[in-house]
């Protein structure tokens, strides 16, 4: 999968499968604690813009049932969790769980330091755009 395009339509299309069902308190509305009012960064396709470790143009999404979404425009989709409780994000990559802090969350930028035993990883996300549809 070497075209960035089909990593994103791939995305697309697993975020619309996967919106069927809603848990009975929304994630959705437990992450909005700590960003600007109505923001929240669950259910959207992030593209990485820059990073202390992570390749610019990888994509994150955060499905609202607790999916994490990793894809790679070089590579396969890479699955793992995320939660957030008690003011907490964690995301669990290949089963192993890192604190990640939420240095900034707007509409038009998400910023998380996850604390990995290796050394803090700073990554800067923003919206990824939605390539056309092929023809």
């Amino acid at each position: 999968m070497n075209n960035p395009k089909k990593v994103v339509c791939i995305v697309a299309l697993f975020l619309s499968l996967s919106g069927c069902s809603r848990p009975a308190a929304t994630v959705e509305q437990r992450v909005n604690e700590p960003s600007e009012a109505g923001v929240s960064f669950v259910n959207k396709v992030w593209r990485v813009r820059e990073s202390s470790s992570v390749a610019p143009g990888q994509l994150y999404v955060f499905l609202s049932e607790g999916t994490l979404v990793m894809a790679s425009p070089n590579g396969k989709p890479a699955f793992g969790t995320w939660k957030y409780e008690g003011g907490a994000l964690t995301m669990v990559e290949e089963g192993i769980p890192y604190k990640t802090d939420i240095l900034k969350l707007s509409k038009d930028e998400f910023r998380i330091r996850s604390n990995n035993p290796g050394g803090a990883v700073e990554i800067t996300l923003v919206p990824a755009e939605a390539p056309p549809l092929p023809k």
